[in-house]
């Protein structure tokens, strides 16, 4: 909130007042965010935005707009020999010692971020996994990045996904009492998966899946299918942090690390809401996961940064109010990451400090906001309204002022 005091009024206070007032109702990304620059092609504008600073979040439960999840699955549906069982004592924050910096080991010790452990130890015929999914579930479309490093022991799964969500009356009871069931339309899905056991001398690849009918049909398997790719990588992903995304248009998919473009898929892409997820699991399938792991593993995840837009039609009726003329000068440019991420290198505080619009001033307007790490307080839709009011009293002040 800026305020403006003038010991004697002029007339060309109110000019000053109304030019001060209007930057801040025309707040900088009242219009969306864009992949690129507007002015150039191809270009998209997402207009919501999502973002988690998983290295000062201390507690995922009350904050940060995530369900950690719980559920068992048997051998038999998680199709290997051995179950999974998603369970909080999985998902464990583990934020920096001094909320200032941006690196240096976590409070539990270790890589400073959100944890998601696959257990050694095989329970009543199941391993035990963490996972993690938004609140929100109206994706449609979008820019999603992910800082992480992968666990450096064979035998476990970490991912990355979007998923179309199956709206059920059984969901939206499962969600009140914040945990989800799986209730996935898996012909609709986007991954990003690393098996820990291909990380050998020169061979570290990520898995790149576009789930579609064709590969519902074959049993969940998309190898063979248009949507599946095998991507080398030019660094070892459990040596340190850095940066996934995927960025999801109508026509077409485009995958990234650290910036650098990895691949395209343009068929079967999917059309409908859903919601984003982070795993790290393992069913002891030899030909996927392999496993259970010799020792607990672990995920560790910095960041998320998803912006996109929305199937809410109140989401979009309050963007229309917000982006006043449509103007290019209230889109935000989103920063392409182009380096590794890494809190734990030798210049952490440099490198493990990334960009967030919702830790700038005056860049989130009408968006909905989650309390937790650095982020701000809850807000949705309500800035530019108390800003126009503002405006308009401080307007009519002057003017009886110059009366």
């Amino acid at each position: 909130m800026v305020f403006v005091r003038l010991q004697s009024p002029s007339m060309f206070a109110p000019l000053l007042v109304l030019s001060l007032l209007a930057r801040t109702a025309r707040a900088a990304c009242a219009c969306g965010y864009s992949v690129n620059s507007t002015s150039s092609l191809p270009n998209a504008i997402f207009t919501e935005l999502f973002e988690s600073d998983f290295l000062h979040l201390d507690n995922i439960s009350t904050n940060g707009g995530w369900i950690a999840q719980v559920y068992n699955v048997s051998a038999v549906d998680a199709r290997g020999p051995f179950g999974k069982s998603a369970s909080l004592a999985n998902v464990v924050t583990n934020p920096v010692s001094n909320k200032t910096d941006w690196a240096g080991p976590g409070q539990k010790g270790g890589d400073p971020g959100l944890q998601l452990w696959v257990r050694a130890n095989v329970e009543e015929g199941m391993i035990g996994m963490g996972e993690i999914a938004t609140q929100r579930r109206d994706i449609l479309y979008g820019s999603i990045r992910v800082g992480m490093k992968i666990s450096n022991i064979a035998g476990t799964c970490g991912a990355f996904f979007w998923v179309s969500q199956i709206n059920t009356p059984q969901l939206r009871e499962a969600i009140s009492h914040c945990f989800v069931i799986q209730y996935f339309n898996n012909s609709q899905e986007i991954d990003v998966e690393f098996l820990s056991r291909d990380f050998v001398a020169n061979n570290n690849s990520v898995n790149l899946v576009v789930q579609s009918p064709a590969s519902q049909s074959a049993g969940h398997n998309a190898a063979g299918t248009p949507g599946y790719h095998v991507i080398p990588l030019p660094f070892v992903p459990d040596d340190g942090y850095h940066e996934y995304r995927f960025d999801w248009l109508s026509d077409q998919i485009s995958f990234y690390a650290d910036g650098s473009w990895l691949a395209n898929m343009d068929v079967s892409i999917p059309n409908s809401p859903g919601a984003l997820f982070l795993n790290h699991w393992s069913n002891g399938d030899p030909n996927w996961s392999g496993g259970p792991p010799a020792s607990d593993a672990v995920m560790t995840v910095s960041y998320v940064k998803a912006y996109f837009n929305t199937s809410d039609e109140s989401r979009n009726n309050q963007y229309a109010q917000a982006c006043i003329g449509q103007a290019t000068s209230q889109i935000c440019l989103i920063p392409d990451q182009t380096s590794a991420p890494d809190p734990t290198a030798s210049n952490g505080n440099t490198s493990g400090n990334t960009f967030f619009f919702t830790q700038q001033p005056n860049m989130t307007v009408n968006q909905t906001l989650y309390p937790g790490g650095t982020i701000g307080e809850s807000s949705s839709g309500v800035e530019v309204s108390v800003v126009i009011i503002l405006s308009s009293a401080l307007i009519i002040l002057f003017t009886v002022m110059l009366i």
